[in-house]
């Protein structure tokens, strides 16, 4: 399979909030939600698909604040999940970051999430707070994650180096 990262459209909207109603449960963003965002100057959202399919497997979205990017959501279908979709939106917004000269990149996570913090953590990005009964549905925290400048060097060196890594096991051309 291989997997295409564009940018999201209108036209996907019912597809991603069919993802979000099964990633989150009844406490998801709503059409209304995502529409908002599509139209907000700040925000960037992306769609990870099949490219022979077109099928949704994923989606994230971020906000631009002066240099610094907040990732919104990151959401991958169940059936997809521990395939490259996650990371492979993450290079997206990361990418997108790089060509904005955007500095920083935050973002919120649950406590609970372990796959998704392993994945950030992979990435250079690093738990610095909490935000306390964060999540509607049940009062969970979440973790405030940051990464360093992604303009230092050291940044760049894992980035990069994951970069590759990923493109030679998954067989990428982009």
């Amino acid at each position: 399979m291989q997997i295409k990262i564009r940018n999201m459209d209108k036209k996907d909207v019912d597809d991603v909030v069919r993802l979000e109603a099964l990633s989150y449960g009844e406490h998801h963003w709503s059409k209304e939600s995502f529409y908002n965002e599509l139209a907000n100057n700040l925000a960037h959202y992306y769609c990870a698909v099949n490219s022979e399919t077109n099928e949704l497997l994923g989606y994230t979205g971020c906000w631009h604040i002066f240099d610094e990017a907040h990732i919104t959501t990151l959401s991958v279908h169940p059936d997809y999940r521990k395939k490259g979709v996650a990371q492979r939106l993450l290079f997206s917004v990361i990418d997108d970051c790089y060509k904005k000269k955007i500095k920083y990149i935050t973002l919120e996570v649950r406590e609970s999430n372990v796959p998704a913090i392993s994945l950030y953590e992979k990435n250079g990005f690093k738990s610095i707070g909490t935000r306390k009964n964060y999540y509607q549905d049940n009062n969970e925290n979440a973790l405030i994650m940051f990464t360093e400048n992604i303009w230092y060097e050291k940044f760049k060196t894992l980035y990069n180096k994951l970069h590759s890594e990923f493109h030679q096991r998954e067989g990428c051309n982009d």
